[in-house]
């Protein structure tokens, strides 16, 4: 992975994405790697956008730090807040031990990974 490659980061918010589809999958649901692997996508394709505008960020999990950082810079995203919160919070809580992620609260982080990706490649020109 060439990190100065736009592209490269959306091919690993592709491969994050399909992690958490394949987490809901089957008799047994995975949500808390449905819901990390979603934010790692959406963080990922944040992440792509600035690389692609030539914006330095810093090393976060936090999507509305990334989101901050594109709309000050002209990458006028128009996402919700409050979503980005409800999936910035996956990055780390998660992955450990405590309250498991319903699955729709599963289903809710991967419709808004759906959402930055979708962006995110029209932006990009990617199809």
């Amino acid at each position: 992975m060439n990190e100065s490659n736009p592209l490269d980061w959306a091919a690993k918010a592709e491969s994050d994405l399909d992690m958490a589809r394949r987490a809901l999958r089957g008799k047994i649901k995975r949500t808390d790697a449905a819901v990390f692997h979603a934010q790692q996508c959406a963080e990922k394709y944040f992440k792509s956008l600035l690389v692609a505008g030539g914006v330095a960020f810093p090393r976060t999990h936090d999507l509305i730090i990334l989101n901050h950082l594109c709309l000050s810079n002209g990458i006028s995203t128009n996402f919700d807040a409050q979503q980005l919160e409800f999936l910035s919070g996956f990055a780390v809580l998660a992955r450990y031990p405590g309250r498991e992620p319903s699955f729709e609260e599963a289903r809710e982080a991967i419709a808004i990974a759906r959402s930055v990706r979708a962006f995110a490649r029209r932006w990009l020109g990617v199809k």
